[in-house]
């Protein structure tokens, strides 16, 4: 369907008034897209400055967020590591009076650290990630990577020091 040259006046008029693109488009009953090809076949432009600036300022925010959420992820994944040679409480309900029994153990299992350990080393993954996608706070995130990498070490020097060695 070919838009009337009706049409095209009213665009330019609600132009001149300053909506939106998207507002004449609705308003006149046509595409967003012709909306913005009549308004240039006439030297007409939108002013996108504050698109620009919400836009820019949705990227910051969205920085921000990840550097708060690798926080977080540090913060979880050190007090894994912290506690990986603590005692173990083990648990279990059941029989037929759906007892509970405990027992306290001097040390987790190997298993367990090992899933400690690649729950960090998940975490470090994803903090990697997170910090490059990140346009701020480079230094932080530094930090946050170098503190990761020395519990690493730790952990796993703890984690060679009980594994037995396989032949």
């Amino acid at each position: 369907m070919a838009i009337s040259d009706d049409q095209k006046a009213q665009v330019l008029a609600l132009h001149a008034q300053g909506l939106a693109r998207n507002e004449i488009a609705r308003r006149v009953g046509i595409s967003a897209g012709s909306v913005t090809n009549i308004c240039r076949a006439a030297d007409r432009d939108f002013d996108r400055s504050e698109t620009k600036r919400a836009t820019e300022a949705r990227q910051v925010d969205l920085a921000a967020g990840r550097i708060r959420l690798a926080k977080k992820m540090l913060a979880a994944s050190e007090a894994m590591l912290d506690d990986i040679d603590g005692e173990y409480l083990v648990y279990n309900f059941g029989g037929k009076d759906n007892d509970y029994n405990e027992h306290l153990l001097a040390a987790a299992p190997v298993e367990v650290k090992r899933n400690i350990i690649t729950t960090a080393g998940i975490t470090f993954d994803k903090l990697t990630r997170i910090v490059e996608k990140s346009d701020t706070g480079l230094e932080q995130a530094v930090g946050v990577l170098d503190t990761l990498a020395e519990g690493f070490r730790t952990a796993a020097d703890i984690y060679r020091g009980e594994t037995p060695n396989e032949a």
